[in-house]
């Protein structure tokens, strides 16, 4: 069979994302941050692009009022781009005042001497302690920053002692007796291989070795950690009165001493949309604080309509002008997109805006895509890394979508007002006779919730509340 080559056409349809729809669907999942630095950075690289200044930007109710400009005077010159009628279809984007805004408000920031420019670590702290203790011995202060370097965020060592004297050129005598005076240092307990030796530290430093608190630490951690408080008693050969008060003291022991030098510095977050309530309705305002306001820079646009500019000159302008023109129509429409979004949202959970999270509405994509006409994966990209400022609290945009369970009343109540509800359940209950997962299934049931005991244990679960024995209190 011979193999021959030859040409062929052949006409198909397909679907393809456009640069300017890339760059759309690109901008959608980013956050308000994320857009601003975002269009910084394309200010720098495209030069037709320009922040509108400041002293531009005009009062909404003063552009309201403002009588329309006269026509501009036709010009009678052809033009020799593709799309002639730019200036028709895009002339808002090309307006000096384009998208014109109240100024913000310059807040009065405090003071500069209440500012902490960095917080204390327990890596520094240590060292620090160990450098006062080391001066003049190299080779324990080179051990103790092993062992240092070998500790987690809750202060504990990581390391065996044989795998830090394979570090260097150490004796194992000698890791041991560096980590028995680390083990001394501030905050007390520092250093230890696990909870039991932690606790056991913090005892010692405060004079308690050989006692029943010690004991207890020493032998029946097990029991004490499992709520096992009358076979900790009987192990112990003591009332349960006479061993409440060594419990108390183990209790008020610190098991994760490094974790108040290693605490995770706050996070703020910055809301992209503000649910006001206007005259009984709730209104979406966009958070636009920090974002660039852009224009087409009219000195380089005057270039495309002399003569005399070079087709090279002409050919840059105009391929900067086309992304600029798409940039500015992106953000315009990532923000129409985000306002129709946050409007559905209020639409469907009016009930939680005025009553609390007790009235959360079960929720998917689907139903805000259909009411938007817009499909799922758009509203997956716009309630990505978005947050908003409702007058419950700061959530993100994703909290309103939850799954939903029905009532015997015909209504279904979403997973988040159960999770709700079993919370304060729990809150309530007696501390020394705790509910069960079956005990709250009956009483959400007696509320008209049909739910299995799994479920009450998978939402208790990521509500990280304990089962009841390790919820009972025995004293």
């Amino acid at each position: 069979m011979a193999i021959h080559q030859k040409l062929q056409a052949k006409l198909a349809q397909k679907l393809i994302l456009t640069p300017s729809l890339q760059q759309a669907i690109k901008l959608l999942p980013m956050s308000t941050l994320e857009l601003a630095d975002l269009l910084t950075q394309e200010v720098v690289e495209n030069p037709l692009l320009e922040e509108v200044p400041t002293e531009d930007l005009q009062p909404v109710e003063a552009t309201a009022d403002k009588p329309e400009a006269p026509e501009a005077p036709t010009s009678e010159k052809s033009d020799t781009w593709d799309d002639a009628d730019y200036e028709y279809f895009f002339g808002e984007y090309l307006d000096d005042g384009y998208r014109a805004r109240v100024p913000t408000e310059v807040k009065e920031l405090p003071p500069i001497e209440n500012t902490l420019s960095t917080s204390g670590s327990l890596t520094g702290h240590l060292i620090w302690q160990l450098s006062l203790q080391t001066n003049d011995d190299e080779v324990r202060r080179e051990i103790g920053e092993a062992i240092i370097g070998n500790l987690d965020d809750d202060g504990y060592l990581v390391a065996s002692v044989d795998e830090i004297a394979a570090m260097g050129p150490w004796e194992i005598d000698d890791v041991e007796t560096s980590l028995r005076s680390l083990q001394g240092f501030d905050p007390v307990g520092v250093a230890a291989r696990d909870l039991q030796e932690c606790l056991t530290l913090q005892l010692r430093h405060l004079g308690l070795e050989g006692t029943p608190a010690d004991q207890i630490v020493t032998e029946h951690l097990r029991l004490l950690q499992n709520h096992q408080i009358p076979e900790l008693s009987r192990k112990m050969g003591m009332p349960l009165e006479e061993l409440r008060e060594h419990v108390e003291l183990i209790r008020h022991l610190d098991p994760k001493p490094g974790t108040r030098y290693n605490a995770s510095p706050p996070e703020y977050v910055v809301p992209d949309v503000y649910i006001v309530k206007v005259d009984e309705q709730y209104v979406a305002v966009l958070n636009e604080d920090g974002l660039p306001q852009l224009r087409i820079s009219p000195s380089y646009r005057r270039l495309l309509d002399k003569d005399n500019a070079d087709t090279e000159t002409r050919a840059y302008v105009k391929e900067r002008f086309n992304a600029a023109r798409w940039l500015i129509k992106s953000v315009e429409q990532r923000q129409k997109t985000i306002h129709k979004v946050a409007t559905s949202i209020i639409n469907f959970q009016r009930d939680f805006l005025d009553h609390g999270i007790e009235h959360l509405k079960p929720l998917v994509l689907r139903d805000v895509a259909n009411d938007i006409s817009m499909h799922e994966s758009t509203v997956s990209r716009v309630v990505t890394n978005k947050y908003m400022h409702t007058p419950q609290g700061v959530y993100e945009m994703k909290y309103f979508f939850h799954s939903g369970i029905s009532s015997s009343y015909g209504e279904a109540v979403s997973s988040v007002t159960i999770k709700q509800r079993i919370r304060k359940i729990i809150e309530a209950e007696d501390p020394r006779k705790p509910l069960s997962d079956s005990k709250i299934v009956s009483i959400l049931q007696r509320e008209g919730l049909m739910l299995a005991r799994r479920t009450i244990a998978k939402y208790r679960e990521e509500l990280k509340i304990p089962t009841s024995n390790q919820r009972k209190v025995m004293f």
